[in-house]
């Protein structure tokens, strides 16, 4: 006699993998915005990385992050040695990423279109996996500080090569390198004048001991630290190696690593300075003005990471929805899914076409006054607002997912610890709405950067031009008051968003500008019945 079968588990209606897509041949938005941005020339450069990051990238994403980064203080033996350890996945992404210029193309092609480039280069590795962006986008940033400083050429010439070299060697010895940063202490956080750490000249001019703290010590894996501490001239910035030139370890001991919400691939690190020698980056007491070109390409890369997250988010919602069946049909093909699915679409586009056009302010600034000017305000008002859309963009795409956007097999989880981040690093919200109430007070050229570009989109939508009449006053006014900044830089950073999609023509312009400024509400999937969302979906990312 046969006994009824008792294994019941049937697996289907599940969408296949996500891995094995091209990132850069399936964005639209991301392709037409490099093109109008001046960065053409790098198309086939562009397109490779969206295969490797849609591909062996995206699934060594996962195993970095599975087993995070180990700190080991001394070795079997007992010396000091103050190394961290991490999964051969992180150092795959790292040599991939130097390699094809994520964190160096911008100054081993300096050419027209680079900065732009190397954007969507960060922009595609982002998306793979977040936290390798961290140490990719110090060393990217940190290369014009270090030009400052003539002794310091061999240090910005390595930075910017292609090429990843994880021993721990002293820089003469390797053909690449990363560099960290730290400036955050205790007592401190973002007012970075209140730090405590010493650097107290040597005999050699340039040189200095460091003793103190910092709380926030960035990539502790690194070659070299930009630093900040307090010279006899002020607060000064620094360049402190792992190395000194003869071989020796510089003296300092990492203490711990930070237990993080997310970013787990990346090692963020608490340090001590047991009089670590440093080299002085530009002049004494004008730390702050030294290394503020690396702070705005940091908030740049903060703006791009935050709007990969969204375009990730995007793109795993509709993956899954076009392939998962409920009630007798596909969950995209229900007219409220296809609704919030349509608004995250044109959320995601508006992100990247903004931190595109701020890219390519950057690539222009120093030819172009006006640029540069566009770049300095722009750059903190697309920080403020794209960072802070990202958390609840990535909520609700887990929730299009539901229960699967909740477990770890799943993206979404890593996506969601990740974004609250870039709101956070190189300074919170508020601090970058102050930074545009300093810059269109203190800043004409800023400020009528800013005007001339919003103006530059008037006469294209009824709804826009009264929105842009509305702001005005407020930029012409002598002072906005501190309390009300949150509220001007919103309405800026929707102003240039929409301005930069009407100009350009996107077929997503008129959906944007009309929810957006027209005042549907804050809550995703509330765009007008009458959108066509099968359209938005299509051209947000090609049926697989």
């Amino acid at each position: 006699m046969q006994l009824p079968a008792f294994e019941t588990h049937v697996v289907d209606n599940q969408p296949p993998p996500f891995g094995g897509r091209n990132l850069w041949r399936d964005d639209h938005a991301l392709q037409e915005a490099v093109s109008r941005e001046g960065g053409k020339a790098f198309v086939a450069t562009l397109s490779h990385y969206g295969e490797l990051a849609g591909g062996d990238l995206y699934r060594a994403g996962f195993d970095a992050n599975r087993q995070r980064p180990q700190l080991r203080t001394h070795d079997a033996q007992g010396h000091r040695i103050d190394t961290v350890d991490f999964h051969p996945a992180y150092h795959q992404l790292m040599s991939t990423a130097k390699t094809h210029g994520v964190g160096g193309l911008s100054w081993h092609a300096p050419q027209a279109g680079a900065h732009v480039a190397r954007a969507a280069l960060s922009y595609l590795h982002h998306q793979a996996e977040a936290g390798t962006s961290c140490p990719l986008t110090m060393t990217h940033a940190a290369v014009p500080v270090l030009r400052q400083e003539p002794a310091l050429a061999e240090w910005a010439s390595k930075a910017a090569m292609p090429f990843y070299d994880p021993r721990d060697l002293p820089i003469s010895d390797k053909a690449g390198i990363t560099l960290g940063m730290g400036m955050t202490e205790k007592q401190g956080g973002s007012d970075v004048r209140a730090n405590t750490t010493t650097a107290s000249p040597l005999v050699t001019p340039g040189e200095y001991s460091l003793v103190g703290h910092k709380w926030f010590f960035s990539a502790p894996m690194s070659d070299g630290w930009l630093v900040l501490a307090q010279a006899p001239g002020g607060l000064t910035c620094l360049l402190m190696p792992r190395r000194l030139p003869c071989g020796r370890r510089n003296a300092f001991h990492l203490m711990r690593l930070k237990d993080k919400l997310g970013d787990w691939a990346n090692a963020s690190s608490e340090v001590e300075f047991c009089g670590a020698w440093a080299r002085r980056v530009g002049e004494e007491g004008r730390g702050v003005a030294t290394i503020i070109e690396m702070v705005m390409l940091t908030r740049l890369d903060c703006m791009l990471g935050a709007a990969a997250e969204m375009r990730m988010a995007l793109a795993q919602a509709l993956h899954h929805t076009r392939h998962r069946r409920s009630f007798g049909k596909c969950l995209v093909e229900h007219a409220l899914m296809a609704n919030v699915l349509a608004d995250l679409a044109v959320e995601s586009e508006a992100a990247t076409a903004l931190a595109m056009r701020v890219a390519r302010a950057v690539d222009a600034a120093p030819q172009d006054p006006r640029e540069a000017a566009f770049a300095r305000i722009a750059t903190a008002i697309g920080k403020f607002w794209v960072c802070k859309r990202a958390p609840a963009f990535v909520n609700e795409a887990q929730e299009c997912l539901g229960g699967a956007g909740y477990v770890e097999e799943s993206m979404l989880p890593r996506l969601y610890r990740q974004a609250p981040l870039n709101s956070i690093w190189e300074g919170s919200g508020n601090v970058q709405c102050l930074d545009v109430l300093r810059a269109l007070a203190r800043e004409p050229q800023a400020r009528a950067a800013l005007l001339e570009e919003l103006q530059q989109a008037s006469g294209r939508a009824d709804v826009y031009d009264r929105a842009l009449a509305a702001v005005s006053p407020a930029l012409s006014a002598a002072a906005t008051p501190e309390a009300d900044a949150r509220s001007l830089v919103a309405r800026l950073a929707v102003l240039l968003q929409a301005a930069t999609l009407l100009r350009v023509g996107s077929p997503l312009a008129t959906t944007f500008v009309q929810s957006r400024l027209g005042g549907a509400g804050h809550v995703y999937g509330v765009l007008d019945a009458t959108t066509p969302f099968a359209d938005v979906l299509a051209r947000a990312l090609p049926a697989n």
